[in-house]
């Protein structure tokens, strides 16, 4: 077993199976020596020869770790089970410290098992990402490349059962799309032309031709992969704390050890070797006891095997800090457009002031500046502009003003489009819309002409739920928004989220962030934007929508929700909750386990034999505990 489970992402995959081969070798020539020495004496020559097979086949692994570890002056485990192993040939215990080996040998291979379920959960989805695709010519001729070769642009063909080769949008053709390997959704998605469809995803019935939109290295797949890597080298709390003593745990056992032989010697009349009386005998049985083979482990098998079970669901833990902290979590603070709503809001009105003005001329300046944006408002304006048969005009000196809006000149003219504020605009009575809509404004003015585009947005079916949800596990929700108060107003009544704010520029929300964890909540930040950025970082754990999340939110977040379904959440903090329990539990089996058989070696001549299997027998069970993880299934 190793000190620092986490390089277990870097040993070759089925490592297990080499290291299950040795401790089984071990245990057969063990069983064999006993066999040889009960017919020709514990000093028979074969029995020797057999049991020292047994101790070096189930030692093998230890010694390579144990030297890799004494090259770097640390004291790790492995010295420790070496050093007990050869005092048991000093005392004349060999078939102790043949069973000492054995089980520690079959307790690693089962932490490379565990571990290695845990990598292959997550090597799953690149083995789903496909190594050619049909690239469609100028002729509509195909031509069969590698997926590394396609560049955006390019035009693909996938037919029914094939892997999509790279994140495109669908031109022609209509399907349904298994996700399931990215979302964790089983139902297939309907795909049709202006759908988006992500690479790495089965193709079920439809023959469709797609635009490729992101190179194989930018693809949902490879990024999704890309964070999980990450997540696997980052260690939880508990875990750094545990690797920060571990050296000095083990320095700590080998002086207690030496400490109770000493006292052996001095207080009693224990002879210093020869059975389970000798004072040699029951300091190694105390170090067998104390060695943290299972306190090292208790953590990592846990928090990896949530990782993978969540990324099998859709949920990118993108460390064991996350696992860790979101089930601490009791505020969740929301962004409305994109999170709590669908995010794609429509043009419901669009206006031009004074009703004399060039309204081909302002629209096209609106177009011109909101194609330049990823704000969740701008595809819906852009649509109505074109609709009205806007042309697109080069844009100079553009600005960005975060949470306010953007200017610049087009064709001469400065214009600038955002809030009302920012632009300048009229205290002009509102658009006539259905009594309880969504209504966001976007405006835009050159300083005389002035023009207001209305949208109406829908609330996600997921957010109410998922909203009543976290009510019934005891967790404060709140809305965020930068949206005017009549909107924001509106979706919280419709998702019954229980606190809002409106009108927040991205300073402005990350300070409310800041004033909920100043009142002793520990906060979560739920958004999708790049004005969300900000208070995704100020929160204690930062949860991201990955399907239509920007770069940066996604590089501010702890966890992502890989479908940008808000049902996930709850998921998320079910399979958190659940990895703590057993974190808590693996903890204290782990020191229970030791603390309590040292004070029985201490107190009480207890066997060699006995204070092995409760020891190896802890750490098989913290791993299996961990293990058990990685069958975790939401419920519904």
């Amino acid at each position: 077993m190793h000190d620092h489970p986490a390089d277990h992402a870097h040993e070759e995959a089925g490592e297990w199976k080499k290291l299950a081969l040795l401790a089984g070798a071990s245990g057969v020539l063990g069983l064999l020596s006993l066999v040889v020495s009960r017919i020709g004496g514990d000093n028979d020559l074969w029995a020797l020869l057999l049991v020292g097979a047994s101790c070096l086949a189930g030692g093998w692994d230890a010694a390579i770790d144990g030297w890799a570890s004494l090259k770097q002056r640390r004291i790790d485990v492995h010295l420790l089970m070496l050093v007990v192993a050869a005092g048991a040939w000093v005392v004349d215990a060999r078939a102790e410290g043949a069973l000492l080996l054995f089980l520690f040998s079959t307790a690693g291979a089962l932490e490379h098992f565990a571990m290695d379920r845990t990598r292959g959960a997550i090597d799953a989805l690149l083995d789903r990402a496909p190594k050619k695709a049909r690239l469609l010519g100028e002729n509509d001729t195909e031509t069969e490349i590698s997926v590394a070769s396609l560049r955006p642009g390019d035009r693909v063909v996938i037919l029914p059962g094939e892997l999509i080769p790279a994140d495109g949008k669908v031109l022609a053709g209509e399907s349904a799309v298994d996700e399931s390997n990215l979302t964790g959704e089983a139902k297939p998605a309907a795909k049709k032309p202006g759908s988006e469809v992500a690479g790495g995803t089965l193709n079920t019935w439809g023959r469709l031709v797609v635009t490729v939109t992101k190179a194989e290295v930018d693809s949902a797949l490879q990024r999704i992969v890309r964070l999980i890597r990450e997540a696997q080298e980052s260690k939880a709390p508990a875990q750094r704390t545990i690797d920060r003593w571990g050296d000095t745990y083990a320095i700590f056992t080998l002086s207690a050890s030496a400490l109770f032989f000493m006292g052996l010697i001095a207080m009693t009349d224990s002879p210093i070797t020869g059975g389970q009386g000798s004072a040699l005998y029951r300091s190694m049985t105390l170090l067998v006891v104390l060695s943290p083979c299972a306190l090292v482990l208790s953590v990592p098998s846990a928090v990896l095997a949530a990782i993978a079970a969540g990324a099998r669901n859709g949920i990118l833990f993108r460390g064991g800090a996350a696992v860790e902290r979101l089930a601490d979590v009791d505020c969740v603070c929301f962004d409305k457009t994109g999170t709590l709503t669908a995010g794609e809001p429509e043009v419901a009105a669009l206006e031009v002031f004074p009703a004399g003005a060039d309204r081909q001329r302002a629209l096209n300046a609106l177009l011109s500046l909101e194609s330049g944006t990823t704000h969740p408002f701008a595809a819906g304006v852009v649509k109505a502009c074109q609709k009205e048969g806007a042309v697109q005009i080069l844009v100079t000196g553009l600005s960005n003003s975060p949470g306010q809006g953007v200017a610049g000149s087009v064709a001469g003219t400065r214009w600038s489009v955002g809030t009302r504020e920012f632009v300048g605009g009229l205290d002009l009575p509102p658009a006539p819309m259905a009594t309880g809509a969504i209504v966001s404004e976007v405006w835009a003015s050159d300083g005389t002409v002035i023009v207001r585009a209305t949208l109406v947005d829908q609330i996600r079916g997921e957010s109410a739920p998922t909203l009543a949800a976290l009510h019934q596990r005891g967790i404060r929700t709140v809305m965020l928004t930068g949206d005017r108060e009549e909107a924001a107003s509106a979706a919280a009544k419709q998702v019954g989220v229980q606190s809002y704010a409106s009108s927040l520029t991205p300073d402005a929300k990350m300070a409310a962030i800041r004033r909920y964890s100043a009142e002793g909540h520990v906060v979560a930040m739920v958004g999708d934007g790049v004005n969300d950025a900000p208070s995704l970082a100020a929160a204690d754990v930062a949860i991201g929508m990955g399907g239509r999340g920007s770069d940066a939110a996604l590089e501010s977040s702890d966890l992502v929700l890989t479908d940008d379904r808000i049902g996930r959440l709850v998921d998320a903090i079910e399979l958190s909750r659940t990895a703590r329990a057993a974190i808590r539990f693996n903890i204290i089996v782990s020191i229970g386990a030791a603390l309590g058989m040292a004070a029985y070696v201490v107190f009480n001549r207890a066997p060699l034999t006995l204070g092995v299997a409760v020891h190896e027998g802890s750490t098989v069970l913290v791993c299996l505990n961990g293990l058990r993880l990685l069958g975790y299934r939401p419920k519904r």
